[in-house]
């Protein structure tokens, strides 16, 4: 291949916007250093692909309230992806659709821990995914998980 026609190849391939590559989404993980449930969500988040830093708090109140979580769905831990708080054991699946979908929402919740949920262990129960809009408004089931 001559010099131009390589330029020219090259050149196109550098301004061409790469297809089939998405971004890998990135996710920091708020825990506190006791909690191994948190650090299995964690690593179930890793596994499929997301990059995950995990933050060890001493004062997860402090995140919570930083981010606007309302204090009726605060659960063990809380992660940041994309503008958005996941707080509890939110599912993959939801954060996919999250990540999807952009809806206006200030994040996704799961309260409490349900067994079963994503880094928890037990008999699976069902459970909800709850919407935060963030506008303040009404929060409303997101999703609804329940077991085969």
């Amino acid at each position: 291949m001559r010099r131009r026609e390589f330029l020219a190849v090259a050149a196109t391939m550098a301004l061409t916007p790469a297809t089939g590559f998405a971004a890998v989404p990135s996710v920091i993980l708020h825990k506190d250093p006791t909690c191994s449930c948190c650090s299995s969500w964690g690593d179930a988040f890793s596994t499929v692909g997301f990059s995950v830093r995990t933050v060890e708090e001493p004062d997860m109140d402090q995140v919570k309230r930083r981010l606007n979580v309302p204090p009726s769905v605060r659960a063990c831990h809380t992660a940041e992806v994309e503008g958005y708080f996941l707080e509890g054991h939110v599912p993959i699946d939801a954060v996919r659709r999250l990540l999807d979908e952009r809806p206006p929402l200030a994040g996704l919740a799961v309260a409490g821990m349900p067994m079963g949920s994503l880094g928890m262990g037990g008999s699976p129960e069902p459970y909800d995914v709850i919407a935060i809009p963030r506008d303040g408004g009404e929060m409303y089931v997101y999703q609804s998980f329940k077991p085969d």
